[in-house]
């Protein structure tokens, strides 16, 4: 009986915040005027967990990948189509670390150590997306929406040039990488400023891998195509 209570309890305090939030009249901020500019301008931080996917040639033990929080910043141009699209470019710079761990069976008939089976993937992307946004009738000081689109990154700790490959300990990632990208978010209208609270993930269309010089290279031999995949949480100001 008391779990009941407690159930019916919540339920009315979750109906009564909601209430609150997006169904009872409030006064809107002065900031409403931001959504009636063509350009408008602003900042975004967060962070991003950063992912590889990768397609074998043969059936062997999955590649392990570490993956580890980073941090990134940027700028964010919006222009207005209409009251419900708006076409962004939010160019930013992001810093992540991934580490890669190979099963044994990838070095059968050689001799290695235990650092040949990681490699650290240290990346600074220099990230820069086209997004259309695409939001819903603003509700009180709130406005959700989703936003999808293309973007091009180039990899500052990329290695591509560097004549050394996993031989000699060095990771190798081509520099330039295509992404297409989809999220979600809701923009809420404080009294001086937007705050914009976000979710995106974004999946890379080319392969990244530079190969190493043996053909038969138990880092790279083996995999027909690395592609990175992530996920960034966006906090943008306007």
């Amino acid at each position: 009986m008391r779990k009941t209570i407690y159930v019916i309890a919540l339920l009315l305090t979750f109906q009564n915040v909601s209430a609150q939030l997006f169904t009872k009249e409030k006064v809107t901020n002065s900031i409403d005027n931001i959504d009636k500019k063509f350009l408008t301008w602003g900042y975004f931080i967060g962070f991003n967990q950063y992912d590889f996917n990768f397609d074998y040639n043969e059936d062997l033990k999955d590649i392990q990948v570490d993956k580890s929080f980073g941090f990134h910043l940027g700028l964010v141009g919006d222009m207005r189509i209409n009251d419900y699209l708006n076409l962004r470019l939010e160019p930013g710079v992001f810093f992540t670390t991934r580490n890669l761990r190979y099963d044994e069976s990838y070095f059968a008939g050689m001799e290695f150590n235990d650092s040949d089976l990681l490699r650290e993937v240290k990346s600074t992307y220099v990230h820069v997306p086209l997004l259309l946004k695409v939001s819903t009738k603003r509700i009180n000081n709130f406005k959700p929406f989703i936003v999808g689109g293309v973007s091009a990154a180039l990899n500052l700790s990329s290695n591509q040039d560097n004549p050394n490959d996993n031989s000699s300990g060095e990771f190798r990632m081509t520099k330039n990488t295509y992404f297409y990208e989809i999220g979600f978010g809701i923009d809420m209208y404080l009294l001086y400023f937007k705050f914009t609270p976000s979710i995106r993930g974004i999946f890379a269309m080319n392969d990244e891998l530079i190969r190493d010089t043996a053909t038969n290279s138990p880092w790279t031999g083996n995999v027909s195509k690395m592609q990175t995949r992530g996920v960034f949480i966006n906090f943008t100001f306007q």
